[in-house]
């Protein structure tokens, strides 16, 4: 093994994870916060890996952006979670898709966790 191989993150299979229930209807509350205004990206940055962390600074920017031009203050997003449909494609890999119902809209969100370092991390999401 190199030692670039050592201190990469390493795979955890699932049965050393927890259940990723939970896990996958708190991020995508923070997700959705934090695309609102009210929640600072930096508290998600723990639960996602690298890319995908800066995929959403991204997106909040342009949701910061639309925002000011409208001169809409942020707002709590108030949601109801109506369904989490979990697949396994591979050990220690989670894809998911949480429907969300808001006021005007349901939504859903894509997530993907994968295992490393003995927790899950989002590697990739969407919300459509």
């Amino acid at each position: 093994m190199t030692l670039h191989e050592y201190f990469a993150p390493q795979p955890t299979p699932a049965a050393d994870l927890p259940n990723p229930t939970q896990l996958l209807r708190s991020l995508t509350q923070g997700v959705l916060e934090v695309f609102a205004g009210v929640r600072e990206i930096d508290q998600l940055a723990r639960w996602f890996s690298e890319e995908a962390f800066r995929k959403l600074g991204a997106r909040a920017n342009l949701s910061a952006r639309a925002r000011s031009a409208r001169g809409v203050p942020p707002v709590r997003p108030v949601f109801e979670v109506l369904s989490i449909r979990e697949t396994v494609p591979a050990d220690g890999v989670v894809e998911a898709v949480v429907v969300v119902a808001g006021p005007g809209r349901t939504r859903a969100v894509a997530i993907r966790l994968e295992g490393l370092d003995r927790r899950w991390r989002a590697t990739s999401f969407a919300v459509l």
